[in-house]
Parts: C-alpha cells; structure tokens; sequence
C-alpha cells in the first residue's frame, strides 16, 4: 500500500450535491494505493465505531478519515494493470491501483463520504449497489447526476442506512467500464448485535467477473456478451486466486458478488452451509436450510455461512466446467477416440510448435507444457501434492486446519491425510462379477444376447414386434 500525492494540493473541482458540509471542501483525504495482489490481512478500525472487520480476497479494505464525525473515503478511477495469475497480466480500468477497487466497510449509521476522482479517459460515475441513500447520491449518469468529467472529483454523502453486503460500480458507459474491471465491495456492518446476523470468526469477500482476453494479449475485449474466456474472483484466476485459511470450529461467512454476464453456481466440498443473506439485507430464519452449491446471478450478492469442522483442503468453486478452465477457446473441435499417429510429426514439418490436443480427453492440457503466447494463462494449471489439480478460472480450497491461530490467515500448506483416510489404488485381486436378478430368476448371457426382440407397445393400438 502506498500513497501519492495525487493532486498537488488541489482544489476540489466538482461537488455530487449541494449540502456538503464546508468541511468536506476543506480538503480532500488522501488517497490510499495498492499494487500487490496478495490478500492484506484485516483492517482493524482505529477510529469510529469498532466492528469484525472482513477479509477481501486477493484484495484489501480501503482506510479512511474521520472528519467531524464523518467517515471519508477516496476512491481514485484509472487504468491499472492487474496481474490475473503469476506471469499473466491485464490492462484494466479499477481503482486505486487495482480491480476490483478496495473493499469499503462501515458500520451501520455512519454517515460516510466519498471523493470518487476521475482519472480515466473519459466521463464516470459512482453507484453504491444496493444501498438506500438520496435519490442524488445513487450514481446514475444523466438521470440523478452529471457524469463525472474526466480529471474531476465528485463527493458522494450519506448515511449507511442498514447493514448488509452490497457493492460499487460506475453507471456511466457500463459496457466498457464494467468490461474493464470497474466494480469494488462494500460491507456495513450491524451497530449491535442483530437478531438475523450472526458474529463470526472469518468473514471472506470477492466479486466474480469475466474477461475476454485473446492469448498473448492484455486489454479485455469490451464488445464480448457470452463468450468470455477468463473466469475470476477479483479479477484472479487459479492459481492465482488465494486459498481461504480458517481455523477447525471456527464460524466462517464468505460474501460474494457477481458482475458478470451469467449465473454462478459455487459450490463448497466437505460442509453445508446456509445462505444468510443477499444485497437485500439478511434473510429470515425461515427461508435458510442446508445446502452445499447456491447459485449467485447477475446483480445479485449471496453470503453464506457455516462452521468449519472438517479437516482438509476444500475446493471452493464455480460448477459450470467450463468456469474452472482459463483461455479457453470455443472452436476448438472434439477430436477424442481419433487416431493421430503419424500425424502430427508430418504436422510439425511445417508448423514446428504444433500439438494436438484432445485424443484422449483434455486432461493432458493440465501438465503439458504447450508453447503458448507471452502473457498468456495456461487453460489448465495449478498443482497440488499429488500432482495437477487440472483447473483454473474460478477455483480456489478452503482450508481447514486444527492448529491454525485465531486471526491468522497465513496459508497453512498442504493438508496430510491421516492413515487411513485417502483414497488409494486397490491391489488385490478383483470380486467375482454379480449379475443382476429379476423376478427372482438369473439373467443368464443368453437372455441378453444381441438379437433379441424389443417389444413395443404403442399408446393405441396392438403390440408391435
């Protein structure tokens, strides 16, 4: 994290609404910066109302200034380059250095203000998702605000009305800047405790979203309506996306967002949960029961929670395959079963970087080390003790450890099974085959010979051999 003095003690150029305070003319707080991708541990508020504050994977929570009782906040819009995974970057549109933006928390009552400066290269807005606030306040460019021209800065001020999860994106050319990486988290906490919002011991938020990237390229393809070819949480895609760290027993709540152009079922091994709530506020007792896989749709925002009581490192991700593959390409035909010999070394006479892929299924592309463009994601990778885990794109484990510290989010390393416990290859010599029963009598092969009559019987009418 680092801060610039972005402006040269200017001024402030363009004011949201008229009924700022005189003391938020004064100055405008400084703005906060952050490059790495790393997950930053929680930040623990030293001013305001104290509350549990949330962990943002492969992200961070933005710090702010108290200013006669007023939480201030400054987002600043730019491009950035957001390294996807390990050797993959993107040029992106996010804020304060990264997309998505900084995770702001409050807590229920603060009054909150935002300087939101322009610094793209052209006009945006703010829109605080899900959020009740003056009808000014609410971020629509050309409907309930000017559009914010580039190199201004607008305020933004209102009162964090109800807790709950929501998020921030702008709504001004939504199909570019969204397509950019635009959007951030927003938490507001409960003032005291609430009879439908539990206290927890990890809370995990990210965003999902979608990039069109063409291999070796870096600038997402704004036009794409479906056919994306990276799937991420916080704009990171396995390998690159960060394992959720808990202790066994603890109280976990994970909150997510999704941003793209699509449903996303997740799903959780090794637990149930129960999903507590949306960007409407939490749900009521009532509508909540076990579940291992919830579907989050476009706009929509989903918290779950659970107890963390199996040991182990648990995958946590998107049940559409092909959300868990990176750079994947749509015409690629299905060649399984079809014999290649011979054919690709008379191939590779004239196109030396030639291989073929998919003769046996598309496993092999997971350890393969197929030459690919400069800045581009292998479609399947990463790699876990036994050997490739095959996946990508929406993909990370929670991991659950007896020994892990309260508070500590170190990544714990790779969960030993005890004895006993693992699947492992069979040794032995195989069972006698069984062969099925019906109506008490044998199946015998002969019964089941090829060439034996189906009888059919229409709805109407007599049997028909």
């Amino acid at each position: 994290m680092n801060r610039r003095n972005f402006f040269g003690g200017a001024a402030l150029s363009a004011v949201a609404a008229a009924s700022v305070s005189r003391a938020a003319l004064a100055a405008l707080p400084e703005p906060v910066f952050m490059t790495k991708a790393d997950t930053a541990p929680p930040l623990t508020p030293e001013t305001g109302r104290p509350y549990n504050p949330v962990v943002t994977l492969n992200g961070w929570t933005l710090p702010w200034r108290m200013n006669q009782g007023t939480k201030e906040f400054h987002l600043v819009a730019e491009p950035v380059v957001r390294e996807m995974a390990p050797g993959f970057k993107a040029h992106m549109w996010g804020y304060n250095g990264q997309s998505p933006g900084p995770t702001i928390e409050v807590v229920e009552g603060d009054r909150v203000r935002i300087f939101v400066t322009n610094k793209l290269p052209e006009h945006t807005s703010m829109h605080w998702h899900g959020q009740r606030l003056p009808n000014g306040m609410d971020g629509v460019a050309g409907l309930t605000q000017p559009a914010i021209p580039v190199g201004k800065t607008f305020v933004y001020e209102f009162v964090a009305r109800r807790p709950g999860t929501f998020m921030y994106h702008p709504h001004a050319d939504e199909m570019t800047q969204m397509a950019m990486g635009m959007m951030g988290f927003w938490v507001t906490h409960p003032k005291g405790k609430h009879p439908l919002i539990d206290e927890v011991d990890r809370d995990f938020v990210f965003l999902l979203n979608a990039y069109d990237i063409d291999p070796g390229s870096m600038t997402p393809k704004i036009m794409t309506m479906l056919d994306f070819n990276l799937w991420s949480w916080n704009s990171r895609i396995f390998p690159g996306i960060d394992a959720l760290n808990v202790r066994k027993g603890d109280k976990v709540r994970i909150r997510m967002g999704n941003l793209t152009m699509t449903n996303h079922p997740i799903h959780l091994h090794g637990h149930e949960f129960k999903v507590t709530g949306g960007d409407g506020g939490p749900w009521p007792m009532a509508a909540r029961w076990p579940e291992v896989t919830t579907d989050v749709a476009v706009g929509q925002m989903r918290q779950i929670e659970f107890l963390a009581d199996e040991e182990g490192d648990w995958a946590l991700h998107c049940h559409k395959s092909h959300h868990t593959m990176n750079a994947m390409g749509h015409n690629v035909p299905t060649t399984i079963a079809v014999d290649h010999r011979g054919l690709v070394k008379q191939l590779q006479k004239v196109m030396p970087d030639y291989m073929m892929m998919g003769e046996r299924g598309m496993a092999d592309m997971g350890e393969m080390e197929m030459p690919i463009p400069d800045n581009t994601a292998p479609m399947m990778t990463g790699t876990g003790p036994y050997g490739s885990v095959e996946m990508g794109g929406m993909f990370s484990m929670l991991k659950v450890r007896k020994n892990q510290k309260p508070g500590d989010y170190t990544d714990p390393g790779w969960y030993k099974q005890p004895t006993g416990t693992q699947a492992y290859a069979w040794t032995g010599a195989l069972p006698a085959a069984t062969r099925p029963k019906e109506s008490g009598m044998a199946v015998s092969a002969e019964s089941a010979r090829p060439g034996t009559e189906v009888e059919i019987r229409k709805p109407s009418g007599p049997m028909v051999h």
